[in-house]
């Protein structure tokens, strides 16, 4: 990283800090007990830029390198300690590339600008009940019926799907009763579509962003809507993953970091046996080795973000198996820190109300969520040649 694109991520990260401490941290636990955060903090988000980064200037974005998305991603988890405040601010990032690299240029000048504002929200549909990382496997159907495409099925998971404008949907538009990764294709569906119907779900973590069962019944979408050519939709899902595992793996490293502070934090600040904890030997090794695992997560963080900002993302075998790899460590790493500073923080870990309770609980959505880690041992080990 040169200098120039160093400060920029330090001013970004500086700036992002501020924002989430004064207009997120104080809220999470209110949020989080309420089951959603206000719609208003989108705009919030996107009048900083935000929302923006990583999309043309011509639809209302700033072209910005993976070094200052992520930069975002790792201060606003340290700082607020929220997956489902990210998981619901950013599910743009995993619906809209799609619709950026696949849609006509009218379909991305209805949809991508107001989402960018803040006015709309987007979000993507893969999984399915019975289905989870076999997306091969789906069974949602779209049919061509004269200008329009009719969709039938379900999707389960769905982040952000209840209160989703758009909807990035993997079909499946192959013959009748087909099996196999082709024949899918990507539709976007508009969230106000009759016969959309949608059922939101409890979870163990991310309480705070919506989580959706979706169900399509004789749903029909214009046919404009269908984004690349019909039958290319699982390269384009296998293609969008890679951005959202690296995006990951920088939430991860970020709410590691927020663990470890608030480990660190009180142990200086609680007394026992007439000394502070951080003064027992045990609790400096437990910090000593999250630093470990986070400093090792940041420096592979900061090479494969390398690769990808030369383009090696979508297209590279090593750069793809990197990303696989990395995401493991990363959520490994967050899953570590989290138990450790449960553990230092004692009975007040298992409190609401503290990041380290909220993390430990919101850890195995990011082992499982966009890759689940025997997934990606496999996806790697291919791209390995292994």
């Amino acid at each position: 990283m040169n200098a120039e694109l160093q400060e920029d991520v330090a001013a970004l990260a500086h700036t992002v800090k501020r924002f989430t401490l004064e207009r997120i941290a104080q809220q999470v636990a209110a949020w989080d007990e309420a089951g959603e955060f206000p719609r208003s903090l989108y705009e919030e988000v996107a009048q900083l830029g935000l929302l923006g980064l990583g999309y043309p200037e011509a639809l209302g974005g700033t072209p910005a390198p993976f070094a200052l998305r992520n930069a975002v991603s790792t201060t606003m988890a340290r700082y607020g300690g929220s997956g489902g405040v990210m998981a619901g601010l950013f599910s743009l990032n995993i619906g809209l590339p799609p619709v950026l690299r696949h849609g006509s240029a009218d379909v991305q000048q209805e949809v991508i600008p107001p989402v960018l504002r803040g006015e709309k929200i987007a979000a993507l549909a893969i999984t399915e009940p019975g289905g989870g990382s076999d997306v091969a496997s789906l069974r949602t159907t779209a049919r061509r019926d004269g200008g329009d495409w009719v969709i039938d099925g379900e999707k389960v998971f769905i982040t952000s799907g209840i209160r989703a404008d758009w909807i990035t949907m993997a079909v499946r538009t192959g013959e009748p009763g087909a099996r196999g990764a082709g024949g899918i294709s990507m539709i976007l569906v508009p969230g106000d579509v009759a016969g959309l119907s949608r059922t939101a779900l409890d979870k163990m973590g991310w309480w705070c962003s919506d989580t959706a069962h979706l169900r399509m019944d004789q749903v029909r979408v214009p046919a404009r809507y269908l984004l690349g050519e019909e039958g290319s939709g699982f390269k384009i899902i296998m293609s969008n993953f890679n951005g959202e595992r690296l995006g990951m793996s920088a939430m991860a490293l970020g709410f590691a970091q927020a663990c470890y502070d608030e480990a660190l934090d009180w142990a200086r600040q609680r007394k026992t046996f007439g000394s502070a904890l951080v003064e027992k030997q045990v609790i400096r090794h437990k910090l000593v080795d999250m630093q470990m695992r986070i400093a090792s997560t940041e420096a592979w963080l900061d090479a494969v973000t390398a690769l990808a900002d030369e383009g090696k993302l979508e297209s590279d075998p090593h750069c793809v198996a990197q990303v696989c790899m990395l995401k493991n460590h990363a959520t490994q790493a967050m899953q570590f820190c989290a138990d450790q500073a449960v553990q230092i923080l004692g009975g007040m870990g298992f409190m609401r109300g503290t990041k380290s309770e909220r993390i430990y609980r919101e850890v195995k959505v990011m082992m499982i969520g966009g890759g689940a880690e025997e997934i990606m041992k496999d996806l790697a080990a291919r791209q390995l040649g292994l």
